[in-house]
């Protein structure tokens, strides 16, 4: 008979007891698991970690479940990945609606989510981080997920302020696997260090960024952007025209305004009003057709209009043509 081969379980995310020490990110935790939170659910277990995530119902926690499924699901159509494979990952996913199952956790991520108006609270994700520390060991990390927000005014009322840093996933598409991870006053290098593996685990590219509101990925979209809307207001070319200049010659996957729709026009408004109020400069301040389609409730692929009109899957059918009225 040939020899029996035992692999380890280790890797299929489950907990086992052992006298080994645990690798580094094994397990983490997600608080708030709206689109950005459910992305990095998703990466997390699919590189093999175990997440705890927690949200404010059952329901939510119900709802975020069957959102992975389906997200899984298309995957599974596309041949990316396979049923195995979903429920592997699947069962390291874990819903709580009590901090207290952080404990044991090497890093837990504060992803509150926007509200309708594209704005998060400032004194709620600071009261996130107060109830993170009441329950996480002192070496574990706490993290935000965020591109405007200064990261030292939430870790300014921790005792253990060095364990805090902001993280910011770039959400324009998939293939975008950059992470930019923004230091604060306090953040202290070996947390930098451990936020590069973090990067690493998950496929991602680790960008160091001092602490600056807009990171530098939302601050070159926001003046492209404030400046394609200027071009449209001018009418120096069409909204189609300009597409195809920022796709073609620059060689971008997506021109502007539809990559505007993908982020979320609330949320562009609010992250650029924070900005142009930090710096002073006009090239943040968000352009008036930006505040047109805001008023209108008009904020791109989720709500099925922006600069284009989306169909309920959110695919493109046709410009937007009420922003010329």
């Amino acid at each position: 008979m040939d020899e029996m081969i035992v692999e380890p379980i280790e890797k299929y995310g489950l907990t086992i007891s052992s006298g080994k020490r645990k690798p580094l990110f094994s397990k983490i935790g997600v608080v708030g698991a709206g689109r950005e939170g459910r992305t990095i659910i998703n990466m997390a277990a699919t590189a093999g970690m175990e997440v705890v995530f927690l949200d404010e119902s059952q329901e939510r926690n119900d709802f975020v479940m069957r959102e992975l499924e389906n997200v899984m699901n298309k995957k599974i159509s596309r041949w990316g990945l396979t049923s195995a494979e979903k429920k592997v990952i699947l069962n390291r996913v874990t819903p709580t609606l009590v901090y207290e199952d952080f404990a044991g956790c090497d890093m837990v991520i504060e992803c509150s989510r926007y509200s309708e108006t594209g704005r998060r609270s400032t004194p709620l994700r600071k009261n996130i981080f107060k109830k993170l520390e009441e329950v996480l060991d002192e070496d574990a990390i706490i993290a935000t997920n965020g591109s405007t927000l200064i990261i030292s005014e939430l870790a300014a009322d921790l005792i253990h302020k060095e364990r805090c840093v902001s993280l910011y996933f770039p959400v324009s598409h998939p293939d975008a696997r950059i992470l930019e991870i923004s230091i604060g006053m306090y953040t202290s290098e070996e947390v930098y260090q451990k936020m590069e593996v973090f990067a690493k685990l998950i496929k991602y590219k680790p960008h160091r960024v001092n602490e600056s509101n807009g990171n530098v990925s939302l601050r070159l979209l926001a003046t492209m952007l404030n400046e394609a809307c200027q071009m449209l207001l001018e009418r120096i070319s069409s909204l189609e025209s300009i597409e195809e200049t920022f796709t073609i010659i620059f060689g971008q996957r997506y021109g502007i305004f539809q990559m505007a729709d993908i982020v979320g026009i609330e949320r562009l408004v609010t992250l650029m009003e924070a900005m142009f109020n930090d710096f002073g400069l006009k090239q943040y301040k968000p352009n008036p057709i930006l505040w047109k389609l805001y008023r209108s409730n008009q904020m791109g692929v989720r709500s099925g209009k922006g600069f284009y009109v989306y169909d309920e899957n959110g695919n493109r059918l046709s410009v937007n043509k009420t922003i010329f009225n």
